[in-house]
């Protein structure tokens, strides 16, 4: 009999999981996802108007139509034609409490193009509209 007690047959198989790999791999995998998130936000560029009004305070998530230079509309990342307005309004606030919208326009955008889609957004049933401008220099 040896030393250790065992005999060579008795011998326990020793399972270790060689965890090195696995960090290499979530190390990369974090790397790459902080390298690559400032890169996945988007969005439209608008001239927003300037003002004197002092903002408001919203208490729920608001709802804001961005018109673009070139009178394409958008909610929530998603396009909307002016014929489609209506209904789509509609439908997005039938479920919601807070019945308020916010236009962003941008200041290039024909004034009647932004009347024409206030009346649609009225049309919706939606009554209170609210515009979004930039405070001007100095205030």
């Amino acid at each position: 009999m040896g030393m250790g007690g065992h005999s060579p047959k008795t011998r326990m198989a020793l399972s270790e999981i060689n965890v090195t790999p696995l960090v290499d791999v979530m190390l990369v995998l974090l790397i790459m996802f902080m390298v690559t998130t400032p890169l996945m936000q988007q969005g439209i560029d608008v001239d927003l108007p300037k003002t004197s009004s002092s903002g408001v305070q919203a208490t729920d998530e608001p709802f804001v139509l961005v018109i673009a230079a070139n009178q394409t509309m958008t909610a929530a990342k998603q396009a909307i034609l002016m014929k489609d307005l209506k209904t789509k309004l509609k439908s997005i606030f039938e479920s919601r409490k807070n019945k308020q919208i916010y236009i962003q326009a941008d200041r290039k955008v024909d004034y009647g193009f932004v009347a024409e889609a206030m009346a649609e957004i009225r049309a919706a049933g939606i009554f209170n509209i609210g515009l979004i401008t930039l405070p001007k220099p100095g205030l």
